[in-house]
Parts: C-alpha cells; sequence; structure tokens
C-alpha cells in the first residue's frame, strides 16, 4: 500500500468532475479544491457553482475559488497545504512557474488527447473535426509551456464514425480518471521516467468560436458531418433559412448532389433533409427551430413543410 499523498485538485467542468469523484474514492488525502468563480448561467443569469465546486460541496472538501493565481497571495495560500501534488484537469486558469514549483512533487495535469496531438483548449473537438480515428488522455507534469510537459501516461481510445465530442468527452473522462488512479500508486516512479514530447510533431486545438458552428455549404459534406459531430452539445451548429436560424443537431454524409447550388435541399422525407454540398449531400437527421426542442427531421418535416420542402436555399452568414 503506497503511503497516502496530499493532493489538491483543480478543475471546473464536469469532465474534470469525474475525476475529482475518483480520487474521492482512493486512499489519498485531498486538502483542497480549487474551481474557478461562480459564472451567471441560465434564464435569470443567477450565479452557479461549477460542477466541480458542486462535487466538492456534497463532500465537504475544502473549496478555493482564486480569481488568479499569479499574485504572491495565492503563492502563500497554496505553500500553507502542504502539498505533495497539485492534480489539474480543465481548471482554466493559467499557473505561473512559481505555483508550479510548489508542491513537492509538482503539478500533474490530465488533457484529453494524446500529446502532442491537440495541445491546447479544444482537443477532443479538433480531433473529432480533423477527421482523427486514435485519441486518448495523456497524463503530463506541467511546466511554464502551453501543454507541453513530459508524459508521464498515455491511455488510446478509438474514435468512432458517430462519436460525437460529448459522447467522447465522457469516454475520455472514465479512462482519465482511472489513468490518474493508476499513476498515483506509482507516482515518484512514473515522474522520473517520464518522456519529453516530440514538439515538432504538436498540433494546437485552438479554442472554438460560435461563428466556426455557421454551416459554410461550400465545404465537403464530409467536412461539415465532423464538424456537427465536433461541435454537438457546444456550441452547435447552425445555418439560416429565411428569417430562421436552424440548429443542426445530427448529420451524415453522402454523395451525390453534383451540379447542384451548394446549401440547397434537394429532398425532405422521413429519412433526412438532404442539402448539397461543396462535394457532396449533407443528409440532416435531427435539428431544432428557435424556441422548439430539438427533433427529428421526420417530426420537423411534419410542423414545416413547406419551410423545409426541396428547392429552398440554405444559406451561411460566415463562409469558413
Amino acid at each position: 500500500m503506497p503511503t497516502p499523498l496530499r493532493l489538491a485538485f483543480a478543475g471546473t467542468p464536469d469532465f474534470a468532475a469525474r475525476h475529482l469523484d475518483r480520487l474521492m474514492s482512493g486512499p489519498h488525502r485531498l486538502v483542497a479544491v480549487l474551481t474557478q468563480p461562480d459564472r451567471p448561467a441560465g434564464r435569470g443569469k443567477r450565479l452557479q457553482p461549477s460542477p466541480v465546486k458542486s462535487l466538492a460541496m456534497e463532500a465537504n472538501l475544502p473549496i478555493w475559488q482564486p480569481d488568479t493565481l499569479k499574485t504572491s497571495e495565492a503563492e502563500q495560500v497554496l505553500a500553507e497545504f502542504e502539498l505533495d501534488l497539485l492534480i489539474v484537469v480543465a481548471y482554466g486558469l493559467i499557473l505561473p512557474a512559481n505555483v508550479l514549483a510548489i508542491p513537492a512533487l509538482g503539478c500533474l495535469n490530465v488533457h484529453a488527447s494524446l500529446l502532442p496531438r491537440w495541445r491546447g483548449a479544444a482537443p477532443v473537438q479538433r480531433a473529432i473535426e480533423a477527421g482523427d480515428t486514435e485519441t486518448g488522455v495523456s497524463i503530463m507534469a506541467m511546466e511554464a509551456g502551453l501543454d507541453t510537459g513530459p508524459i508521464l501516461v498515455s491511455r488510446r481510445l478509438n474514435i468512432r464514425s458517430d462519436h460525437t465530442s460529448g459522447q467522447l468527452l465522457s469516454e475520455l473522462a472514465t479512462t482519465g480518471a482511472e489513468a490518474l488512479a493508476d499513476s498515483l500508486d506509482q507516482i515518484e516512479t512514473l515522474i522520473a521516467r517520464a518522456a519529453p514530447q516530440q514538439d515538432d510533431c504538436a498540433t494546437y486545438a485552438h479554442k472554438i468560436t460560435k461563428t466556426e458552428g455557421d454551416l459554410n455549404w461550400y465545404a465537403s459534406a464530409e467536412e461539415l458531418a465532423r464538424r456537427i459531430r465536433a461541435f454537438q452539445p457546444q456550441p452547435g451548429c447552425y445555418t439560416h433559412l429565411d428569417d430562421e436560424r436552424i440548429k443542426i443537431l445530427a448529420a451524415n454524409a453522402e454523395t451525390g448532389g453534383a451540379g447542384q447550388p451548394s446549401g440547397q435541399i434537394l429532398s425532405a422525407d422521413e429519412n433526412g433533409l438532404r442539402v448539397s454540398c461543396g462535394e457532396g449531400v449533407l443528409a440532416i437527421t435531427e435539428a431544432q427551430l428557435p424556441g422548439a426542442k430539438g427533433q427529428s427531421i421526420a417530426a420537423l418535416i411534419n410542423g414545416h413543410r413547406d419551410l423545409l420542402r426541396a428547392g429552398r436555399q440554405m444559406t451561411s452568414l460566415t463562409r469558413s
């Protein structure tokens, strides 16, 4: 049985909470949980705790929500925890070099990609969007660069042709939480054997903007289908038809459509809304109209047959 470690955990979204939950059932002592300050959310824009804070509150764990860690006061607070390790999972705040040096064994980060592939803010979404067939989680020793630290452990996971980013993130959370728990039992050995990343193989998963969800019908159907899966559930993809902004929730790429104007509805039936693209046809199977819930195309056609009839033209306000 390894000697229990004194840990602090820093994370914010549900992906991070899944890792915290696994650590809570382990032998190590969680002396503090760091998460971002409460943010306004929902229609009433009331302050809401992060998933990590909610879980920590249920477990009566000490919670700290600094606006920044770039102050001497923050360094002093962390030093007083007398940490062996700080575990960082999708925290959202930068850890300066002085903070990284405080825990006796340093800081570990669980990142949702096979580093150095997809460093940065949106590794899962960018992997699906790019058509990658494999991803995974990497546990690295943190250093000052962005996701550049040496790798202690990698766990692989196949990307299915129907994976959305939400589904894949959930599976990666399970994989990452188990990898993290296993790593802590042999942490000093893993740190000593950590492998430097090959920087010349690095790619960057830039933060996703909402305008990227505006479907460009001059792109290929395969590209659009991947983007829809990559941006589901957040930030989502959409198109414009007359004055309506329609969210596209699920779609498949098909062949055909040659010679037809990009964005034109070619057919609409219970099997899908087929739209011509720069190459191929996008068969939309699930969509959402403003103020309504997401529905199958069969249900939408029944209520909006004229809006979704063949020959109508879908448009993009921002070609990307």
